[in-house]
C-alpha cells in the first residue's frame, strides 16, 4: 500500500514570489527523496487544467494533482473559518499557513497537518502588510495552534520567537529553505544585466522589508564612492518610496536602481554580478536574498540579529545597523580585494549548508515521527 504526502501549492506563482517558488522546490525535492512505498501528491485551489498540467511540468514525479472546489481567495477565506469541505484528509504538508486545519484523528485515521511559518511580519512589522493579510495570518496561527500536528519554521530564531506568540509546545520544528535546486551563475549573465539597464559594478540591497532599508541606502551614500545602488524585493508600489529614502540618504537618483522581484535565473544574474549585498532587516524572517548570495559567494554585509547569526554564522560580516556598522562594514570589502575574495570563499563555504534535498528528507522525518 503506498502512503501519499499532498503538498498544499498555489497556483499560479507570479514570478519573485520566494515562498511560491520555495513551495515548488520543497515539492520537487519531495518527490526525489521519497522513501520507497511513498509518493507525492499536489494540493490545488480550484484551477484549469492548463495551470495543472503547468505544475506537472514544474514538479516531474507528482503521483496525482488534487484540486480544491473553491478558487485560491475563496479557499483561503475558507481555512480560516475551519471549512475544509472537499479536500479530503490523509497527510497533509502546507508550505505554508494555508491549510485545512480542521478537528483530526492522526493516531487512527492517520491524518496529519503541518503548516510552515517563514516570518513573522504580520507579529513585528505589520505596518508593512495589508490589514487583511495581517489579520488572516493571525487567524490561520490561532487555528494552526489547535489543529496543527507540527509547525515547521526555518530557523531556531523563529522557533524561539513564535514560542512567544503562539503555545505550541513541543510542534514547533525547524527546516530551513534554501536557494533555488541548481541556482547558479547563468551563462548569459552578462546579457541578463544588461536586459536590467545594470552597470558593471554595484552595491546589492535587500529591499524585502522597509526597515532598516533606510540604514543601508545611508551606508551604500557614505562608503559606496560612487557605485550605484540595486534594490531588490521591493513590490512595484513602494518604488517611490524607496526613491524618497534615498534622496533622503543622500543618493542622486542616477545611482539608485530598484528592481523589484525577479525570476530565478535574472535573480542569479543581479546576485552574482553585485560587489556586496547588504542585508539590512531585524525582522523574524527568513532571508532568502542572503541564502541566494551565500550559494552564488557574493560578500555579504548583514545586520546583526538572531536570524542572521544562525543563517550566515562566518559566512559574511555581521554588523550593528543602527549606527555605522553597515557603512563601515561595507567600506571594508570595497576597500580590499583580499577582503572580498575572503568573504566569498566564506560566503561560498556557508551556502553549501542549505539545501532543498536535505529539507525534504527532514519533511519525511517529521511525518514519519509524526
Amino acid at each position: 500500500m503506498t502512503t501519499t504526502l499532498r503538498v498544499v501549492l498555489d497556483a499560479p506563482v507570479a514570478a519573485g514570489d520566494r515562498q511560491g517558488e520555495a513551495a515548488r522546490e520543497l515539492a520537487k525535492a519531495l518527490v526525489r527523496t521519497a522513501p520507497s512505498g511513498c509518493d507525492v501528491a499536489a494540493l490545488l485551489p480550484s484551477v484549469p487544467e492548463d495551470v495543472r498540467a503547468a505544475l506537472r511540468e514544474q514538479v516531474p514525479g507528482l503521483a496525482r494533482v488534487d484540486t480544491a472546489p473553491l478558487g485560491r481567495r475563496e479557499l483561503a477565506a475558507s481555512w480560516q473559518l475551519g471549512i475544509a469541505a472537499g479536500v479530503g484528509g490523509g497527510m497533509i504538508h502546507a508550505t505554508g499557513l494555508a491549510a485545512p486545519l480542521v478537528r483530526h484523528d492522526r493516531v487512527y485515521d492517520h491524518h496529519q497537518i503541518v503548516v510552515t511559518v517563514w516570518d513573522l511580519a504580520a507579529w513585528e512589522a505589520p505596518d508593512e502588510l495589508a490589514r487583511p493579510y495581517v489579520s488572516w495570518q493571525k487567524g490561520m496561527l490561532k487555528r494552526a495552534t489547535k489543529h496543527a500536528d507540527a509547525v515547521v519554521v526555518p530557523t531556531h530564531a523563529h522557533a524561539e520567537r513564535l514560542a512567544e506568540v503562539a503555545k505550541l509546545g513541543d510542534r514547533i520544528r525547524v527546516i530551513a529553505g534554501a536557494a533555488p535546486d541548481g541556482f547558479g551563475i547563468p551563462t548569459d549573465d552578462v546579457g541578463r544585466r544588461r536586459a536590467l539597464d545594470l552597470p558593471t559594478e554595484y552595491v546589492l540591497v535587500d529591499g524585502s522589508w522597509r526597515a532598516g532599508l533606510d540604514a543601508a541606502l545611508r551606508a551604500v551614500a557614505r562608503a559606496g564612492g560612487e557605485l550605484p545602488v540595486v534594490v531588490l524585493g521591493v513590490g512595484e508600489a513602494e518604488t517611490s518610496a524607496v526613491a524618497e529614502l534615498g534622496g533622503a540618504a543622500g543618493l542622486p537618483e542616477a545611482r539608485l536602481l530598484v528592481r523589484g522581484t525577479l525570476e530565478a535565473f535574472d535573480r542569479a544574474a543581479v546576485v552574482s554580478g553585485a560587489s556586496a549585498l547588504i542585508a539590512p532587516a531585524t525582522i523574524t524572517a527568513f532571508p532568502w536574498l542572503v541564502v541566494d548570495a551565500l550559494a552564488l559567494g557574493t560578500p555579504v554585509v548583514a545586520a546583526d540579529c538572531a536570524v542572521h547569526r544562525e543563517v550566515v554564522v562566518d559566512g559574511g560580516l555581521l554588523v550593528d545597523a543602527a549606527g555605522e556598522g553597515l557603512a563601515d562594514a561595507l567600506g571594508q570589502v570595497l576597500g580590499s580585494d583580499s577582503a572580498r575574495e575572503r568573504l566569498s570563499v566564506l560566503a561560498a563555504d556557508r551556502g553549501r549548508a542549505f539545501s532543498w534535498a536535505g529539507a525534504a528528507e527532514r519533511v519525511w522525518q517529521l511525518h514519519a515521527d509524526l
